[in-house]
């Protein structure tokens, strides 16, 4: 666990829309940190992100952020049209991540229109931009989805290249990818503690990790 004050706490949070779908769940983001969240579909994994996000409503528990935290934030699904005329540079301008050295593996992608990219290289370039963005934290929903194995394994390079830059909770339901990426691994399991069949795990670091 890092010595530094975190950037994040989350304490006791049962969060949702209409209803509470996830929680209570409780954890901390330290500075530089990168912290998995797993949990089969329907544990309200992404719930979790829009309530930090301030994008789903808080029912209990409360959700503390540094002062003048900055947020960038990838969703499960990038927007994409069907005819979008712009390129990689495009993008990266467009989120203000133009400014860091984009890994070399990435620099193909940059001269080409997105509406040509496949679905693996866009959501790749998607999630660089949230890397490369001014941000404290960055929320990852699902990143490896449509990743063949090849980019799902540069995107672990990318984000251990970026370990000590910044912040990153990542929210995945494939277990080996958080394992191999990540610091610690929150796991949550039936949706909200409590409910029949359903408990919150508590964090914990990967095998071989330091706590």
């Amino acid at each position: 666990m890092s010595a530094l004050a975190p950037l994040l706490q989350v304490e006791g949070l049962r969060a949702g829309y209409h209803r509470p779908v996830v929680g209570p769940v409780s954890f901390e983001v330290h500075p530089s940190e990168v912290l998995g969240l797993w949990g089969a579909n329907g544990t309200g994994k992404s719930t979790l992100l829009h309530a930090i996000a301030r994008e789903a409503r808080v029912f209990s528990g409360r959700i503390w952020r540094t002062p003048g935290l900055t947020l960038a934030y990838q969703e499960q699904q990038p927007v994409r049209l069907p005819a979008m005329p712009l390129k990689g540079t495009d993008l990266l301008r467009a989120a203000g991540a133009d400014g860091a050295p984009v890994p070399k593996p990435l620099a193909p992608l940059l001269e080409r229109r997105i509406d040509r990219l496949s679905g693996g290289e866009y959501q790749l370039l998607c999630v660089w931009c949230a890397l490369a963005a001014p941000a404290d934290l960055v929320l990852l929903d699902e990143p490896t989805n449509n990743l063949d194995p090849r980019t799902e394994s540069l995107l672990a390079e990318i984000l251990g290249s970026q370990r000590d830059r910044r912040a990153v909770l990542l929210v995945s339901h494939e277990e080996g990818f958080l394992e191999a990426t990540c610091a610690r691994v929150l796991r949550l399991r039936g949706g909200i503690s409590g409910a029949p069949g359903g408990r919150t795990l508590p964090e914990h670091p990967p095998d071989g990790a330091s706590p």
